[in-house]
């Protein structure tokens, strides 16, 4: 389906980037970022506040648009500026035309450099065979209603397998300083790709897309030789990520009907030292 009519239905959606971070589903819906923004160390009015305000264009994720945009074959119009860097006052200007038309703004260099990404994931022998575009189709939304909560949820999963050929298997792209599996580890963690995980494949489950679908995250360094890393994430760790996201749907619902989205705490907390600081201890 390419667009969503005023009263949803569960379904898998081809709609655009814009209307899926606006909200496509009237009366509101939770994605998995959503979700892990009403957990700490964030909190539900930090979620509440970006929820209703349009996003400003964050120059730091522009060179992620534009690798997604060349290795997945979709994403947001790029313009390419010939510049050097972004300090002079042509490059500024063109950069901020590129953001008025809703356009994604690299310098040249970088896009020859997403350019030689996109080759080094079409020649690795899995990750090319994960994004085969004869066997799946990529920025693809889900969007479904919670069996438990009845919160409507949504999913802007970076691969959606067609079910044609072998294994459902999902996939998400991330490009990253270090492919390797430590710092991947320790990535999974600090941004809840776990939980992330748990919430896609929940969207497919849920819509009846597969039985039993399996996820891969792409790690693709963003350096020469741009190397990368295919990874499952552990079943303990995914349990980890559905309690969380559980925890999310509950808080989420409790907001929606109180009216309420709290921050940190209303208690006065007692604060001591991290556990690493000194504590310049007296001598007896």
């Amino acid at each position: 389906m390419t667009a969503v009519a005023d009263d949803v239905v569960p379904g898998v959606y081809d709609i655009s980037d814009e209307m899926y971070h606006s909200d496509p589903v009237p009366g509101g819906s939770l994605s998995s970022s959503g979700a892990r923004k009403l957990l700490p160390p964030s909190c539900p009015a930090i979620f509440r506040y970006y929820a209703t305000r349009p996003s400003p264009p964050r120059r730091e994720f522009d060179f992620g648009h534009a690798a997604h945009k060349l290795v997945l074959g979709k994403g947001p119009d790029l313009a390419v500026v010939d510049a050097k860097d972004w300090r002079t006052k042509a490059a500024k200007e063109a950069r901020d035309a590129a953001y008025a038309e809703g356009k994604v703004p690299i310098l040249a260099s970088e896009y020859r450099r997403a350019e030689a990404m996109a080759r080094a994931v079409r020649e690795h022998p899995i990750a090319s065979a994960i994004l085969d575009p004869e066997i799946g189709d990529p920025e693809q939304t889900l969007i479904w209603q919670d069996s438990q909560t009845g919160i409507w949820r949504r999913a802007r999963l970076d691969w959606l397998p067609n079910g044609q050929s072998g294994r459902f298997i999902v996939a998400d792209y991330k490009t990253t300083v270090s492919a390797n599996p430590d710092a991947i580890r320790k990535s999974v963690y600090s941004y809840g790709y776990h939980a992330q995980e748990d919430w896609y494949l929940d969207g497919v489950e849920s819509l009846g897309l597969a039985e039993d679908p399996a996820m891969v995250f792409i790690f693709q360094e963003k350096t020469p030789p741009y190397l990368i890393t295919v990874i499952q994430i552990d079943p303990a760790a995914r349990r980890a990520g559905r309690r969380m996201n559980r925890l999310a749907l509950d808080i989420y619902r409790q907001c929606r009907e109180t009216g309420v989205w709290p921050g940190y705490t209303d208690d006065i907390p007692l604060i001591s030292l991290p556990s690493w600081a000194d504590l310049y201890e007296e001598s007896l």
